[in-house]
């Protein structure tokens, strides 16, 4: 005689609870949940359903999102077929998004798996059951997001009034009661900070005086041990401390400062002082990067997150420059990248081309040197076998990665190259016809120096010269230029340093044949 038992259903319990809240009671949220489940899964027992014993609870989770440990190993076991129903107490105790409900419903119809609420009977295998689902959820959705309204007022509410909501509890305070009060050790350290910063000047000499002095922040544990380590002060850090308003009181939100209740650990004109030096020094150095020709100043660092100082040797009457990492600058040669020192104007002339390639598409920008740089440039990287451009965030360009290239002499150099020789270079055509405009210039008397062109276009002077030769090109060099029959891996990068004024030498110099050109060069004669 045939068996008329039905086929057993294997009932997974889902639950889930948003807040710690209760959590530590012998009976909490995820057991009545549970609970109310086995008793609608024993009531359909004549229909074959059976729970599983295994537990998927998440316990303080947010239904906002799918990243929940035991949601994760129930949808696990569902593309293992170890499951048949999944059984929740509400809709909303499995996700509180639409889109995420879409997510798992795909998942759930792709492994043929039903899903009950026990409190909520509705049927989603008919049209009109599937509406009240989408409804309950909608609820559901906007049930959250009002939540984190009224939390997201509130913090904005308690900061207005000067009340401290939480996060990480800055350098000089410790927290009580939930509020900020002051730790006197290193209330002490910040107090010490702002007055040395002040009678040095500048932030190389105060990272190197509290080296020297043994001062380090706060103390935390390690990543990956058990061991606790104080850092050092760096330039990073230490800018953000002698910036933050929280010290003469004020608490921020949403980049608005407000009275706050903790009490200050600096005096206003100390602080004042301070930001008037600081603000005096980005002007220094802005105008420093102009004057000394070194571009890249404050820009640039190695792959191991030290900032590169512009520094140059003299050799026959020749001045070198070059820039150099300040670790090696402070004796730190093992803290030093992958690359200490490097040429600067190489690197410089690689930027320059590289940025107004990348931020001038399709025709490169016009922009004085100086000017480019400061406006498209926020931060350079070397290393040993590539640079990288980090762009402003406004100008929603990805880094570009340059990457170095074996040169014949064993040294290595950058190379950048927008197209390929089958066209003519947009940077290295735009470089002579900026060449012959500024002859002009000269020529017209309308600048009676070199110098004086050098500084109404923010130029060095030196790189100035460099460029107008560009203006005497051979004119077979020139037809092939502007024709992109030129050398294969020759740019504006590798022929400024070494052009010479002779158009034999010219040649040469960029490797064009003398028989090739011969008609065209007795023809320019």
């Amino acid at each position: 005689m045939a068996s008329n038992s039905p086929k057993t259903l294997r009932c997974a319990i889902y639950t889930r609870k948003s807040t710690e809240h209760g959590l530590e009671l012998e009976f909490n949220s995820l057991d009545a949940q549970r609970e109310a489940c086995e008793a609608y899964i024993k009531s359909q027992a004549s229909q074959g359903w059976k729970a599983l014993p295994q537990l998927y609870d998440d316990p303080a989770f947010s239904g906002g999102n799918l990243e929940r440990p035991a949601l994760k190993r129930l949808l696990a076991d569902i593309e293992a077929h170890r499951v048949d129903v999944v059984v929740v107490y509400k809709i909303d105790r499995l996700t509180r998004s639409l889109a995420d409900f879409a997510k798992l419903v795909e998942a759930f119809d792709a492994r043929s798996i039903s899903f009950v609420a026990v409190t909520q009977q509705f049927n989603t295998t008919t049209s009109m059951g599937r509406l009240t689902l989408n409804v309950l959820l909608s609820f559901a959705q906007f049930e959250r997001e009002l939540s984190s309204e009224r939390v997201r007022d509130k913090i904005a509410a308690s900061r207005a009034k000067g009340k401290w909501t939480g996060g990480n509890v800055p350098f000089g305070y410790k927290t009580h009661d939930k509020k900020l009060v002051i730790h006197e050790p290193e209330a002490e350290t910040i107090q010490f900070i702002f007055k040395r910063y002040l009678e040095l000047g500048s932030f190389e000499p105060l990272v190197l005086d509290l080296d020297a002095k043994g001062i380090r922040s706060r103390v935390k544990k390690s990543k990956g041990s058990d061991t606790h380590v104080a850092s050092r002060f760096t330039y990073g850090p230490l800018a953000y401390l002698l910036n933050n308003r929280i010290y003469v009181g004020q608490v921020s939100h949403k980049g608005k400062w407000h009275p706050g209740e903790h009490t200050p650990i600096i005096d206003a004109k100390l602080f004042d002082a301070v930001q008037m030096r600081l603000s005096a020094n980005k002007v220094i150095r802005k105008n420093r990067r102009s004057e000394s020709g070194a571009l890249l100043m404050g820009k640039l660092f190695d792959d191991r997150d030290n900032r590169m100082s512009p520094s140059y040797s003299t050799k026959k009457g020749v001045r070198y420059r070059f820039y150099v990492s300040a670790a090696l600058l402070r004796g730190r040669k093992a803290a030093a990248g992958s690359l200490s020192r490097i040429s600067a104007m190489e690197l410089e002339a690689t930027v320059l081309q590289a940025v107004r390639m990348e931020c001038g598409r399709p025709d490169p920008i016009v922009t004085p040197d100086a000017e480019l740089i400061e406006i498209h440039v926020e931060r350079v990287v070397v290393s040993k076998n590539a640079i990288t451009i980090v762009f402003p965030p406004q100008l929603g360009l990805r880094a570009l990665t340059i990457p170095w290239v074996n040169a014949a002499s064993g040294t290595t150099s950058p190379k950048y190259r927008a197209k390929d020789n089958s066209e003519a270079d947009p940077v290295l055509v735009h470089a002579i016809a900026r060449a012959h405009a500024r002859i002009k210039d000269l020529e017209g008397g309308r600048f009676d120096t070199v110098e004086a062109l050098a500084a109404s276009a923010k130029a060095h002077s030196k790189m100035l010269r460099q460029e107008l030769r560009l203006a005497f090109l051979a004119p077979d060099i020139l037809t092939a230029m502007l024709q992109g029959d030129q050398p294969a891996g020759l740019t504006l990068t590798a022929m400024l340093p070494t052009l010479p004024l002779s158009w034999a030498a010219q040649r040469r110099a960029i490797g064009l044949s003398s028989s090739r050109h011969s008609q065209i060069e007795l023809c320019g004669m």
